[in-house]
C-alpha cells in the first residue's frame, strides 16, 4: 500500500514537471531570437549588462532584462522596443538572527524568486548572467537552461568570493563556500566571457574554465562634451550643488555664469572663466575595494601647497555614485577644512554622467580589484570622453592604463599628490601634460562597445 502511494506521489510530481519541460522546450523552438539577461543587482548600476542588452537588441534579438530597479537605466535602454525590463524583488537583510542565517534566508528567497521569474518568461535561446553576484543565480539559471533547452552564458566581471572576503576575511566559512560554489557552478556554462586576459588565464589555470576576453569599451555616448553643453550641465547642477555655482555675479545681469563657464547674454557664446577652478572627477560604488582616504590625503597635501603660495588652481572634486560606505566617507569629507578645494558627492542621472566626464579636467580612480583580475569600467568611460586619468595601481591595470601615455599610475597618496602638483602646475596651459594626455586619447580612436561586441561576442552566438 505504501509503495502504491509513493508511486502515485512520484507520478504526481514528475508528470507536471515533464509537461512543463516539454512545453518550455516547444516554446523555446519558437523563440530562437529571444535572450534573457540576468543581473542579481541594480540594473541602473550595471552598465556592461545594459550594453549587452542594447547590442543584442540592435542585432534583432528580443531581450528580457531581469534585475533590481533601484536606479534609472540609460534612456536608450528604456526607449528600445526590443527590450523589456522585468524587476526583481530585493530582500533586505533580516534584522534578527545570526549573520549566516540571515544570509541563508536571503539566498533561498532569491533562488525561489529568480526561478519563478525565469519560468514565467517565454523560453530563451540564451541566458546572459552577470557574475558576481552569482550565488544563487548561476545554479538557478543553469537549472532553467536544462529545463528549457537554453544556453547559459556567464559574464565574469570579478569573483564574488573575493568581494565577500573584503568584508569577512578570506578564511571565513561563507567565503570558502562561495568560492567552492563559484568554481563548481562556473563550469556549467555553455560559454564564459571575462573582462581581462589575466582573468581568462586564471579561470583556465585554477578553475578549469575556458573563457573569452571581452574588454569593457565605452558606449557611443561617452565623448567630449561641447562647451555649450558643459555650461548647460553646470547651470543645471548648480541648482542642487553649490560647487557648480559662480563665485561672483557677472557685471551684466543677463549674463549666465557657473563656477567654470559664462554665456554671453547677446551672442549666446560660451567661454571658460579666466581663472576657473580645475574640475576633478571620480566615480565609485563606495565599497571596500576603493579607499577614498588616499584621495583625501592627496587633496590635503595639494591644499597645503596652495596655502604656502604655490601657483595652483583651486579644485572642485566631484565623486559620483551610491554605495554602503558613502555615509562614512561623507563624514570624513565633512571634517576637512579645505579653503581652496570643494568636494561634492552627487548621484547623477544616467544622461548627465557622460556629460560630466566629458567636461572634466582630470579623472581619478581608486579601484583596487578584490581579485586583482578585473578592470575599472569608470576608467573606460573616462577614456571614452578623452579624459586623462590618475589610477591606483594593481595587478592587471596595465591592460587599460598606459603610464605616461593616457594617464598616470600611483601607489599611494604621496604619489597622487605629486601627480596632481605636476598636472595642474600650469593649468589651464594648452601645452601642459594634461592636454598632452588628452591629445593621445583623441588620437588613439578607442573602439566603442557596440563595434567591439560585434567583433567578439556576436560570432560566438552565431557559432552556438
Amino acid at each position: 500500500m505504501a509503495a502504491s502511494w509513493a508511486a502515485v506521489l512520484a507520478l504526481s510530481i514528475s508528470l507536471p514537471l515533464l509537461l512543463l519541460v516539454t512545453w518550455k522546450r516547444w516554446q523555446r523552438g519558437r523563440t530562437a531570437r529571444h535572450v534573457v539577461v540576468v543581473v542579481l543587482g541594480d540594473v541602473g548600476r550595471s552598465p556592461r549588462m545594459q550594453y549587452h542588452a542594447l547590442s543584442l537588441a540592435k542585432r534583432g534579438f528580443s531581450v528580457t532584462l531581469l534585475g533590481f530597479c533601484n536606479s534609472k537605466p540609460h534612456d536608450e535602454l528604456l526607449h528600445s522596443d526590443r527590450i523589456q525590463i522585468v524587476p526583481l524583488t530585493e530582500l533586505q537583510r533580516l534584522a534578527v538572527g545570526p549573520h549566516i542565517v540571515q544570509y541563508g534566508v536571503k539566498v533561498v528567497f532569491q533562488a525561489v524568486h529568480l526561478l519563478w521569474k525565469l519560468m514565467c518568461r517565454e523560453s530563451a535561446a540564451y541566458i546572459f548572467l552577470q557574475n558576481p553576484p552569482g550565488l544563487p543565480a548561476i545554479a538557478v539559471c543553469w537549472f532553467v537552461c536544462c529545463l528549457c533547452g537554453s544556453k547559459l552564458i556567464i559574464d565574469w566581471h570579478n569573483y564574488g568570493y573575493s568581494i565577500m572576503g573584503l568584508v569577512h576575511g578570506p578564511r571565513h566559512c561563507l567565503v570558502l563556500l562561495a568560492k567552492w560554489y563559484e568554481k563548481l557552478c562556473g563550469r556549467l556554462a555553455h560559454l564564459n566571457l571575462c573582462v581581462t586576459n589575466e582573468m581568462r588565464g586564471d579561470l583556465a589555470e585554477n578553475w578549469g574554465i575556458k573563457a573569452v576576453t571581452v574588454y569593457d569599451k565605452p558606449a557611443s555616448f561617452f565623448r567630449e562634451t561641447p562647451l555649450d553643453l558643459q555650461h548647460r550641465l553646470f547651470m543645471k547642477l548648480s541648482h542642487t550643488y553649490s560647487v557648480f555655482r559662480a563665485g561672483s555675479e557677472p557685471l551684466d545681469p543677463a549674463t549666465e555664469r557657473s563656477a567654470f563657464t559664462e554665456q554671453d547674454a547677446r551672442s549666446g557664446s560660451v567661454t571658460h572663466l579666466r581663472r576657473r577652478p580645475a574640475l576633478l572627477v571620480s566615480s565609485t560604488s563606495w565599497t571596500e575595494d576603493e579607499d577614498f582616504s588616499i584621495l583625501l590625503a592627496a587633496l590635503e597635501k595639494f591644499e597645503q601647497l596652495i596655502l604656502k603660495g604655490e601657483s595652483f588652481p583651486s579644485l572642485v572634486c566631484v565623486i559620483t555614485g551610491k554605495g554602503p560606505l558613502k555615509e562614512y566617507y561623507s563624514r570624513l569629507i565633512g571634517q576637512k577644512r579645505f579653503q581652496h578645494i570643494q568636494v561634492c558627492t552627487p548621484w547623477l542621472e544616467a544622461e548627465d554622467y557622460p556629460l560630466l566626464l566629458g567636461s572634466a579636467d582630470l579623472g581619478v580612480c581608486l579601484h583596487k580589484s578584490s581579485s586583482g583580475l578585473d578592470l575599472p569600467m569608470k576608467v573606460v568611460d573616462m577614456f571614452g570622453c578623452c579624459l586623462p586619468v590618475c589610477a591606483l595601481n594593481f595587478r592587471c591595470l596595465h591592460e587599460l592604463v598606459k603610464h605616461e601615455e593616457n594617464g598616470l599610475v600611483f601607489e599611494d597618496s604621496e604619489e597622487l599628490a605629486a601627480q596632481l602638483q605636476m598636472l595642474f602646475s600650469k593649468f589651464p596651459d594648452p601645452g601642459g601634460k594634461l592636454n598632452q594626455f588628452r591629445k593621445n586619447l583623441r588620437e588613439s580612436e578607442l573602439l566603442r562597445w557596440d563595434e567591439s561586441w560585434k567583433q567578439t561576442v556576436l560570432p560566438l552566438l552565431m557559432d552556438t
